[in-house]
């Protein structure tokens, strides 16, 4: 039973399907996927052209718009666009402390969660496609995540595939976890020194406030444990457009004077709590790092080890001299299922998934070589969360592939550049630009 209902200029309609869990076991246990539809209001009695949405993440639900926001309202100009929940996501069958438990204990829940990647992702997309198009293939919007989705797509199903856009998420091929974090971590130095140039004040802010927590290892009134590794990790907002300005607008409100002494704000600590809290998105902790593990090998918490080869991200030695205090970023630690209290009872879960081996190759670049789906990508040239030259080593394995590098925008281009980004990619794909 679906139900539609209305935005302006837009008629939205609820879908939900079932799948199987596993894909290879199609008679076994099923999970339901929910995906929102969106048509323009004039055009809602046509046969429109499908597109598919994947957003970002892993563990994210697909955005919900009101109206025409971003990127859609270019969208609906000619498509039908489906907003799908990735599995474990959103109003999809849910994966979280609460709901995990109901499989049994780690051990259940980490061979569970063995199916949530990208392979699965896709699998379910194809299961639902010929319910909604009749079997007519459709395009892809694949966001970060969603565009490692997308070319997984290209892999395992390109019949299902009409055109495929991609926006700041060109996965490597082949480099493992270890040699992605490596990538990274530069990266995100680069973004917290800009910051610190743009913003010379909050230098000392960020260091009062690790100081701060590295001697009270405040409790925040949710539960969360803020310590300083914690606090660094807020450095995850300098990869969107206006994240530098957030972080500015956070810190500058740390403190209030108490009877007591300084004490961190009430308000600082509501937004530390918005911006740090995986109680919304626990699959982005649990599956952050097997979204890249292919090779055989655990991934065996590899942001945290490689973090160990980058000194200037350690808060201990930081707070022991005089240096800036750098943010961390995209990156999961084994402390996230210390500090968060949406996280820690899924602690034993999590160190099950670092030590999985079983991971399934994602991507086989002799099939890229030679494909024929048109491909259009978006790389932004200092994306802090994709690597650009991995990217763009993607890029020139997949036969066809255009791409368009920019600076203009950061890794969230396809939403803060309104239709531009999608207009771009549409025109490229095309042979219109």
């Amino acid at each position: 039973m679906t139900t539609s209902y209305r935005h302006p200029g837009v008629v939205l309609t609820d879908h939900r399907f079932t799948v199987p869990l596993d894909h290879a076991d199609p008679a076994g246990e099923r999970i339901e996927l929910y995906a929102r539809e969106a048509v323009a209001s004039a055009r809602a009695g046509e046969n429109l052209p499908w597109l598919l949405y994947l957003e970002g993440g892993p563990g994210f639900g697909a955005r919900r718009f009101i109206g025409r926001q971003a990127w859609l309202g270019r969208a609906l100009q000619e498509f039908r666009v489906l907003l799908l929940d990735q599995r474990g996501t959103g109003l999809s069958t849910p994966a979280n402390r609460q709901t995990l438990p109901t499989r049994g204990g780690p051990e259940r829940q980490a061979a569970y969660l063995t199916h949530f990647r990208a392979d699965s992702i896709v699998r379910d997309c194809e299961t639902i496609r010929p319910q909604l198009t009749g079997g007519a293939p459709w395009t892809v919007l694949g966001q970060s995540f969603g565009g490692f989705c997308a070319t997984h797509y290209l892999c395992a199903a390109p019949e299902g595939l009409d055109t495929v856009l991609i926006t700041g998420g060109l996965p490597s091929l082949d480099a493992t976890a270890d040699e992605v974090y490596r990538a990274a971590y530069p990266r995100v130095a680069r973004k917290v020194e800009a910051h610190y140039a743009r913003y010379p004040q909050d230098i000392a802010r960020a260091r009062r406030i690790a100081e701060h927590l590295a001697e009270h290892r405040p409790v925040l009134p949710t539960g969360y444990t803020l310590t300083p590794e914690a606090f660094q990790s807020l450095g995850i907002l300098l990869g969107g457009s206006d994240g530098s300005h957030r972080l500015n607008h956070l810190l500058e409100n740390a403190f209030v004077r108490t009877p007591a002494g300084p004490a961190l704000s009430d308000a600082f600590q509501e937004d530390v709590t918005a911006a740090l809290s995986f109680a919304g998105h626990p699959l982005y902790a649990l599956h952050h790092e097997p979204i890249y593990a292919q090779d055989g090998r655990p991934t065996e918490w590899a942001a945290e080890r490689v973090r160990g080869e980058f000194a200037r991200f350690d808060a201990a030695t930081t707070l022991a001299g005089e240096t800036p205090l750098y943010f961390s970023g995209e990156s999961i630690h084994p402390w996230h299922f210390d500090c968060d209290p949406a996280l820690r009872p899924l602690r034993e879960t999590a160190e099950l998934l670092a030590a999985h081996r079983d991971w399934p190759a994602l991507y086989d670049p002799v099939r890229l070589a030679a494909n024929e789906v048109p491909v259009a990508a978006a790389v932004y040239h200092d994306d802090m969360y994709v690597d650009r030259d991995h990217s763009l080593r993607t890029a020139r394995t997949i036969r066809g592939l255009r791409t368009w590098v920019t600076d203009e925008f950061e890794h969230d281009g396809v939403r803060a550049g309104g239709p531009r980004v999608l207009d771009r990619l549409l025109m490229l794909a095309r042979g219109e630009n």
